[in-house]
């Protein structure tokens, strides 16, 4: 299926690894022209180097999402040297467990800065552009916001925010048919994911706990599955789709967990 992605310019935040890097990654192949925004100089050339091997066309732009200015910055360096804005995927972030007993008000706010207020300033910088374009925005987020997960309350409150601002922005947006959609992530294995893994004791236990309890195949999503999704948002193919929010989870979230794969 053609996406009538080509050269089509959509910005990735957190787009130099896990499932930034794969919204990436496919954006490329769909000859889109993604630009990734991200905050680590050495992962971002990295990232923006694997593209290029692989054929793709891609940029970058350095920001510190928790600065206003950085966001701005950053858009603007897009608008100038592009001339245009398709589509924006808001997907940085951290669960950086800051819970409700351990926790404090600056930690609290810094959580909320780390995974959400960059989702509005993202998206209402690019907002010019996408209204002359009939852009897209995908959300982000995480199933925590529906589950719980305890111990985190700053990124729990943060994606229930990116859930709530799907709705919100999809209802503003209407008269621009601008579309805004969310992806709900649960359990994928990006870096950030291996790093908790082996902070825990039994890292190999513990992911097989996890796993036993998808029940889609007992297996973790993977970045590209999540960033197929993404990408079709994104395009003129989900042209009346918006103010949904899509669990591309394996079931994970609304399935009973006890149910095991029947191999046919």
């Amino acid at each position: 299926m053609d996406l009538e992605l080509k050269d089509k310019i959509i910005i990735v935040t957190g787009g130099d690894k896990g499932i930034g890097l794969g919204i990436c990654k496919v954006l490329a192949k769909e000859g889109a022209f993604p630009i990734i925004v991200g905050r680590t100089e050495k992962d971002v050339l990295k990232s923006v180097q694997e593209i290029k091997d692989n054929g793709g066309k891609v940029d970058y732009a350095l920001a510190e999402l928790t600065n206003p200015d950085a966001c701005k910055k950053a858009v603007s360096y897009v608008i100038k040297t592009y001339g245009a804005i398709h589509g924006l995927v808001n997907n940085a972030g951290v669960n950086d467990g800051v819970s409700l007993e351990n926790g404090d008000y600056e930690s609290f706010l810094n959580s909320i800065n780390k995974s959400l207020t960059h989702y509005y300033m993202m998206a209402h910088y690019c907002l010019p552009e996408l209204k002359k374009n009939q852009g897209a925005i995908v959300n982000i987020s995480s199933k925590v916001a529906l589950t719980g997960q305890g111990g985190t309350s700053g990124y729990a409150a943060s994606n229930g925010g990116r859930n709530a601002l799907t709705r919100e922005w999809a209802v503003e947006l209407l008269p621009y048919r601008i579309r805004v959609n969310a992806i709900i992530v649960a359990e994928s294995y990006t870096p950030l994911y291996k790093k908790w893994l082996n902070s825990l004791p039994n890292p190999k236990e513990k992911l097989k706990e996890i796993t036993n309890n998808i029940p889609l195949e007992n297996r973790m999503t993977t970045p590209e599955e999540i960033a197929n999704t993404a990408v079709f948002l994104l395009s003129s193919k989900s042209s009346h789709t918006t103010g949904q929010l899509l669990y591309v989870d394996g079931g994970y979230t609304h399935l009973d967990r006890a149910i095991k794969p029947s191999i046919l």
